[in-house]
């Protein structure tokens, strides 16, 4: 059993709550570049420069990339022989994140009571999602979520006979619906499957997935493409001024459902959809 004491989980979500707010994934940053060769329109390709530019003053700077430094949200993958000493796990990680949105001037976002509206004031606690795996490994992912697209998402319990072309329209209206507010170009996240709680789930770590690499399932790659493209026609462009570039990618997870069931959920993630990882 490979033993993990709780305050170096702290330090490891301390920097990574630092690292996922000042620095641009790298596979994004690269899609918007090359996104400015095939954008047609003269402000959509001005917006896109600024925003590669922003990207590349917030890294050289140290600072974060979007005021909205977000929700924490933590993905955490626990290998079956780990075993965590000196604290609890849950405690480790909000303590990582409060001191890495405090050593970091990340803008505190977190309302302990949604109807009160108290600020917690140092941003906890996250959000945090538990997988274990086989191994002696700790994975931890922080993906901080802003909340102009975070509003935009959706979920529909659609019907089986609602079919694929239910599903097409469901993830395009979302996305002509969201408009502007969700500050595109965007990364379009959609979970098929599971029921009324697993769906969004899976609509959410399709963000996680690198922009470029498509779904392993042949059809469903299909349609990752066939959304993007319809998607990037309805010329809501970067930052809904117009344009071709309204979505960067389309990444779809699906897993088993019931029988009567077809649910489907679209997690929207901005032009700075954040996330760092790292594995002890």
């Amino acid at each position: 059993m490979k033993e993990i004491n709780a305050k170096k989980i702290s330090d490891v979500v301390e920097l990574l709550s630092i690292e996922a707010n000042y620095n641009l994934p790298e596979d994004i940053l690269k899609k918007i570049k090359s996104s400015l060769k095939t954008e047609k329109s003269p402000i959509g390709k001005e917006i896109l420069e600024n925003i590669i530019k922003n990207a590349e003053m917030a890294k050289e700077q140290g600072v974060p990339i979007c005021q909205d430094t977000g929700l924490a949200v933590v993905f955490v993958e626990i290998g079956q022989d780990v075993h965590i000493v000196n604290g609890s796990i849950e405690d480790a990680i909000n303590e990582g994140v409060r001191r890495g949105y405090y050593r970091g001037f990340l803008r505190k976002s977190v309302v302990g009571d949604p109807i009160m509206r108290k600020n917690t004031g140092d941003n906890t606690p996250a959000i945090i999602h538990y997988s274990i795996a086989e191994g002696d490994k700790l994975s931890i992912t922080i993906a901080p979520k802003g909340a102009g697209s975070e509003n935009m998402s959706t979920l529909k319990m659609l019907k089986p006979s609602d079919g694929i072309e239910g599903i097409k329209r469901f993830v395009i209206e979302s996305v002509e619906a969201a408009g502007p507010n969700a500050c595109p170009p965007l990364i379009v996240g959609v979970g098929i499957g599971g029921n009324f709680e697993y769906a969004p789930l899976l609509a959410k770590k399709a963000l996680l997935r690198p922009v470029g690499r498509k779904n392993g399932d042949e059809e469903t790659s299909k349609l990752e493409e066939e959304l993007l493209d319809k998607i990037n026609n309805l010329g809501i462009g970067p930052q809904g001024l117009g344009g071709t570039t309204t979505a960067l990618s389309v990444n779809i997870e699906k897993y088993p459902t019931h029988i009567a069931c077809l649910p489907v959920a679209v997690n929207i993630g901005c032009h700075v959809t954040r996330h760092a990882n790292a594995v002890l």
